[in-house]
């Protein structure tokens, strides 16, 4: 037993030997320095510094959302990175921060807004049946935190008892700082999901982190506005929606939703408020498998087909699309034809 521990104490101290590269300083976008002892992942260090990224595997490089540019100082791309990294990325330095190890100084450049970014405790308050397999969530903050993000963002969720986050947009109003909703589809099999919708009750605890995405509404336009987005993909045009209407926004806008049949339907009565209250916009929900006893009188078919028939010319919109990338190609597909300038469609795909 002696041997052994001596054994193990040998062995920890011989990895820390080989792990420290003495100090080394990581300097994020030319402005901020940090002085640490090399070694370690670059995402454990921004971590630990309190910066969040985009990150669902916690660090095993399965996710390749952990992306960031390297200036200097990482070394060769790794195998492990390959399968994430595109030609042009590579060309721009792009790296996984989970599978860069900080052995000297390095030199990172990354979206401004992630130096911002924050972890939150939070407590859940409800939890809301949506639809069979959807559930809407509220999330009150720590009483002494504020969040601020803006409509079209998403945080991650802490899967609790394992290091691995979940990425969901925010459906509630940026004006709520406070409190943070979201919409969770139940995917089966799903790490994060799974609990939410199986084990999650009112009175849990939840960590999350962000505000992420450069997928928001463009704020200084005074464009028309096409929706685009069905089931959990609603969350995010949901926030959209209710900073137009706080602003008092004008602008004229139509929400194409997508789903198969009525019961996959949710918050039809909120949107028609607002078509009532507001005639600049126009919500326009297609079932692509109604069933008999759905009488469904709406507009029927994929939602790519009825932006086809509804929309004539979208020349002087932009669209804000979110949900599964076949849905998201095909929807840029007919907006482009309608005239739509490619630089002014904004997506979040999942």
């Amino acid at each position: 037993m002696l041997i052994l521990l001596v054994v193990s104490v040998i062995l920890a101290s011989a990895q820390m030997l080989l792990v420290n590269y003495g100090d080394c300083k990581i300097v994020i976008n030319k402005e901020k320095v940090f002085n640490v002892k090399g070694g370690y992942t670059l995402i454990s260090y921004l971590i630990s510094s309190r910066i969040f990224i985009p990150s669902a595997c916690g660090g095993k490089a399965t996710c390749g959302f952990c992306k960031v540019k390297v200036l200097s100082g990482a070394g060769n791309l790794l195998p492990t990175e390959e399968v994430f990294i595109n030609k042009n990325e590579k060309a721009e330095g792009i790296r996984l921060a989970c599978q860069v190890k900080v052995k000297n100084d390095i030199e990172i450049w990354f979206p401004k807004y992630l130096l911002s970014t924050k972890e939150y405790h939070t407590r859940v308050e409800e939890i809301k049946q949506l639809t069979h397999d959807i559930k809407q969530i509220t999330l009150s903050l720590d009483p002494k935190q504020k969040v601020e993000f803006k409509p079209g963002q998403y945080i991650q969720i802490k899967v609790p008892g394992i290091d691995e986050y979940r990425a969901y947009s925010i459906s509630s109003s940026p004006k709520q700082t406070d409190k943070i909703e979201l919409i969770i589809r139940h995917v089966p099999g799903g790490l994060c999901s799974g609990y939410v919708h199986e084990v999650l009750n009112t009175g849990n605890y939840l960590d999350i982190n962000g505000p992420f995405g450069e997928f928001y509404l463009q704020e200084d336009s005074e464009r028309d506005i096409i929706f685009v987005g069905g089931g959990c993909g609603m969350a995010p045009i949901k926030s959209i929606l209710s900073a137009l209407i706080e602003k008092g926004v004008v602008r004229k806008a139509v929400y194409f939703f997508g789903a198969r049949s009525k019961k996959d339907l949710f918050f039809t009565e909120e949107l028609r408020e607002i078509e009532n209250k507001y005639p600049n916009f126009k919500y326009i929900p297609a079932l692509s498998e109604p069933k008999a006893s759905d009488k469904w009188d709406g507009e029927t078919g994929m939602i790519t087909y009825v932006m086809e028939k509804c929309i004539e010319d979208a020349s002087n919109s932009e669209a804000y699309l979110c949900g599964p990338t076949p849905m998201i190609d095909a929807s840029i597909r007919v907006l482009t034809k309608k005239g739509m300038n490619i630089g002014k469609i904004f997506y979040d795909k999942f």
